[in-house]
C-alpha cells in the first residue's frame, strides 16, 4: 500500500528555518523562499497528519492550535491554507482527517496526478524519513503487474522484439507522457481539435510517417531525432507506436490525432498516377501543412461498400468529374483539406482525391466521444474534380478501398488491446487501495475473479496480435491480402468482444466512480462510453467474423474429410 497523503496543522506565521514537533522529525522550511515545483521534488512523499500547537517566533506558546493547513510529506510539506476553500470537497473534509493518517482517505478520493498538479503548494522538506513513493517520470514503465506487455516486463523474454524496438518504445513513451497526454486531456474535455503546434511537433519527429506503417515513404526519415532510421521500421515498431499513442485513453482525441491520414494517405501513395502530384500531396500531409481523410461511408452504406450512392460524372470534354452526394461519420472531416472519396462511376466504384473547395461542405456530427475527432457529415454539391485526381483505375475503385483495410483493422486491434491493458492496470491499482467493509477490494474473492478474467483477455489478445504481426513482417503485401484478411478480421472481432467484457467488469469494480467523467475513475468512464467505436469502425464485428469464416472456407480441402 503506498502511503502518500495526510494533513498537518501549522500556523501561517511559521517562518523559522527549522520547526520541531513533539515526537516527530524536524521540518526544514527553507523551501518557503524557493518552492519546489518539478516532478522531481515530488518523487518521495508520504504524509502523516497530526495536530500540533502553534509555532511562532516563540516556540513554547501555549495558545490554541492554528487552523492553517500544512500537509506534511515524507519529504515535502504542503501549505493548503489558501487552497482549503477552493478544495472541491470544502475545508471541512480536510479538517476531518486532522490528527490521523490520511493516506487511505487521499487515495480513495484522488489520483496520483493531483499532487503533481499542485506541486507549487510545496513549501519545505521533512528530514529523516524513508521514501516510500516514487512518482512516475516521463518514459517510465509501470511497476504494476500486467500493466505492460510481457516483452517490457523484467525477467520475461521475447522472440519478436530487439533493441531498436525498445529504443523506439522509450522515445514514444516519453513523447506521449510529456506532450500528447496533456493535449489529449484538454482536447477531449473542451472538444477542440488537435493543435497545429502538436501536428508540427509530430511531423518533426517522423511520427506522421510512422502512422502509415512500414514502406517506401519511411526511407530517409529520422525517427525521434535519430533514435532509429525509417528504413528499419517494421510492423513491430508500428505496433509499438499504435499502443503507446493509445495510452492517452482519450478516445475522441485518438481519432482526432490524424487518424484520417493513416487510413487515407496510403491510397494516394499506392494508386496515384502522376509521381510529381503524388509527392506534392504526400509532402503537404507528412509536413502537417495539409490534412487528409478517408470519405467512404454514407448514410446509405457502411460495411456494404457496394451500396455507395455518391456519383461522379465526367464532363463532355473528359477533363473533370462532377461529384454529387454525401458522406457520413467521416473522421477528421471537419478540418481536412483533402478527401479520399469513394464514388460511383456508372455501375461501378472509383476513388477520387477531392480537395476542399467550392461545393464541399462539412458539418460536425455529435457522437459518444468528443468533437476532438472532427467527425463530419460531408456534402459534395456539383464539385469539379480534375480527372488526374483519380486513384487507381476507373470502375476498379473497390480494390483501392479494400487495399488498406487489413492495416486499418490491425491498427485498431493494437489500440484496443493497449486500452484494455490500461483499464486492467487502473482496476488493479484501485482494488489494492480501495477499502470496503474493512477490507481492500482485492481481498474479496469476487473481485479477484473479475481481475483474473480481465488479465486473461488482455494477455491472450496481445499474444494473438503479436503472432499476426510476425506474419505481417514476413509476408509481402499480396500474401497478406490473401492469407491475413480473415485472421485479422477475427482478431478485431475478438478484441472488441474482449473490450466489451473488460468495460463491464471494470465498471462493476469501480462502482459510481466508473460512471463519473472526472476524478478517480475517469479512464473507466470514457472507456465504457466509447469502446463500441472499435466494434463498428473499420468493419463491424459480425461482418469481420463472417469474413474470417468465409476466407477459411475458401481454403477448405475439397476432399471429404
Amino acid at each position: 500500500m503506498r502511503r502518500l497523503f495526510g494533513l498537518h496543522f501549522l500556523p501561517k506565521s511559521a517562518c523559522l528555518p527549522t520547526l520541531f514537533f513533539p515526537s516527530h522529525p524536524p521540518v526544514n522550511t527553507s523551501g518557503l523562499a524557493s518552492r519546489p515545483s518539478s516532478q522531481e521534488a515530488l518523487s518521495r512523499q508520504s504524509l502523516l497528519p497530526f495536530l500540533v500547537p502553534p509555532v511562532t517566533s516563540q516556540p513554547h506558546s501555549n495558545g490554541p492550535p492554528s487552523r492553517d493547513l500544512f500537509p506534511r510529506g515524507r519529504a515535502i510539506v504542503y501549505d493548503l491554507t489558501d487552497f482549503a476553500m477552493a478544495h472541491p470537497g470544502g475545508e471541512a473534509v480536510l479538517l476531518q482527517v486532522a490528527g490521523q493518517d490520511a493516506t487511505t482517505s487521499f487515495y480513495n478520493l484522488h489520483r496520483q496526478e493531483v499532487l503533481q498538479k499542485y506541486s507549487d503548494l510545496a513549501i519545505g522538506t521533512v528530514k529523516g524519513e524513508t521514501p516510500q513513493v516514487v512518482v512516475p517520470q516521463p518514459g517510465d514503465l509501470s511497476p504494476i503487474p500486467y500493466a505492460e506487455p510481457l516483452w517490457l516486463t523484467p525477467a520475461f523474454h521475447t522472440p519478436y522484439y530487439n533493441d531498436s524496438h525498445r529504443a523506439l518504445q522509450k522515445a514514444a513513451r516519453v513523447f506521449v507522457d510529456e506532450h500528447l497526454i496533456p493535449e489529449a486531456q484538454e482536447c477531449e474535455t473542451t472538444g477542440r481539435y488537435i493543435s497545429q503546434a502538436m501536428i508540427d511537433r509530430m511531423a518533426r519527429e517522423g511520427i506522421l510517417h510512422m502512422r502509415l506503417g512500414p514502406g517506401k515513404h519511411m526511407h530517409g526519415v529520422s525517427l525521434f531525432g535519430g533514435v532509429m532510421q525509417g528504413d528499419k521500421f517494421d510492423y513491430f515498431h508500428d505496433l509499438i507506436i499504435g499502443q503507446e499513442f493509445s495510452r492517452t485513453m482519450q478516445r475522441g482525441f485518438q481519432d482526432g490525432n490524424m487518424a484520417g491520414m493513416t487510413i487515407g494517405l496510403t491510397c494516394v501513395l499506392n494508386f496515384a498516377h502522376d509521381e510529381a502530384w503524388k509527392k506534392k500531396i504526400a509532402d503537404e500531409v507528412f509536413s502537417g501543412k495539409k490534412k487528409l481523410c478517408l470519405a467512404i461511408t454514407e448514410a446509405f452504406a457502411g460495411s456494404d461498400v457496394a451500396g455507395l450512392r455518391t456519383t461522379a460524372e465526367k464532363t463532355p470534354d473528359g477533363k473533370h468529374y462532377i461529384v454529387n452526394g454525401t458522406k457520413k461519420w467521416i473522421t477528421n472531416g471537419c478540418w481536412s483539406d483533402y478527401f479520399v472519396t469513394g464514388v460511383r462511376t456508372g455501375k461501378h466504384l472509383s476513388v477520387l482525391l477531392i480537395p476542399r473547395g467550392e461545393g464541399v461542405e462539412t458539418k460536425p456530427i455529435k457522437t459518444s466521444y468528443s468533437p476532438a475527432a472532427g467527425t463530419a457529415y460531408v456534402t459534395f454539391d456539383n464539385v469539379k474534380v480534375p480527372v488526374e485526381n483519380l486513384l487507381g483505375e476507373e470502375n476498379k475503385g473497390i480494390h483501392v478501398i479494400l487495399s488498406n483495410f487489413n492495416h486499418e483493422r490491425w491498427m485498431m486491434c493494437t489500440a484496443t488491446v493497449r486500452s484494455i491493458r490500461t483499464i486492467v492496470e487502473e482496476c488493479l491499482k484501485w482494488s489494492n487501495q480501495r477499502l470496503v467493509f474493512g477490507q481492500r477490494l482485492i481481498d474479496q474473492a469476487v473481485i479477484r475473479h473479475r481481475l483474473a478474467k480481465m488479465i486473461a483477455l488482455v494477455e491472450s489478445h496481445q499474444a494473438w496480435l503479436e503472432s499476426i504481426t510476425y506474419q505481417m513482417c514476413h509476408m509481402p503485401y499480396k500474401q497478406q491480402a490473401q492469407h491475413l484478411a480473415g485472421p485479422i478480421g477475427l482478431l478485431k472481432m475478438s478484441c472488441t468482444r474482449a473490450a466489451h467484457e473488460v468495460a463491464d467488469e471494470s465498471v462493476q469494480i469501480w462502482g459510481g466512480r466508473g460512471l463519473t467523467q472526472t476524478g478517480m475513475g475517469k479512464h473507466i468512464e470514457i472507456f465504457n462510453r466509447t469502446y463500441k467505436f472499435d466494434s463498428i469502425l473499420g468493419g463491424s464485428e459480425e461482418i469481420l467474423g463472417d469474413l474470417g469464416v468465409r476466407q477459411a472456407m475458401r481454403n477448405f480441402p475439397k476432399s471429404m474429410l
